[in-house]
């Protein structure tokens, strides 16, 4: 059984997870619909650690977790707020 460590929930089952993809920069507003394209619908795809949305479904919280895409390790998880006040978003 894999475990998420959660900021909210403690260490859980990441069957109650789910993830929404890569943290990136919003374009401003008044960017070019190619710029808002490639934001909405491209990924990077790398190879190795990636900071992600996750989702705990039952309690719907979101967080930021980092993760290496090519060992599945869950490496470190943020409150929102806690990533806010590195810089980070």
């Amino acid at each position: 059984m894999k475990i998420m460590p959660c900021p909210l929930n403690g260490p859980r089952n990441i069957t109650e997870f789910a993830c929404h993809g890569a943290v990136k920069a919003m374009p401003a507003p008044d960017a070019s619909a190619e710029a808002w394209a490639d934001y909405a619908f491209l990924e990077d795809n790398i190879a190795g650690p990636v900071v992600e949305w996750w989702f705990h479904i039952p309690t719907a919280y979101w967080f930021i977790a980092e993760r290496d895409t090519l060992t599945d390790e869950i490496i470190r998880t943020w409150t929102v707020d806690a990533f806010r006040g590195e810089g980070r978003l």
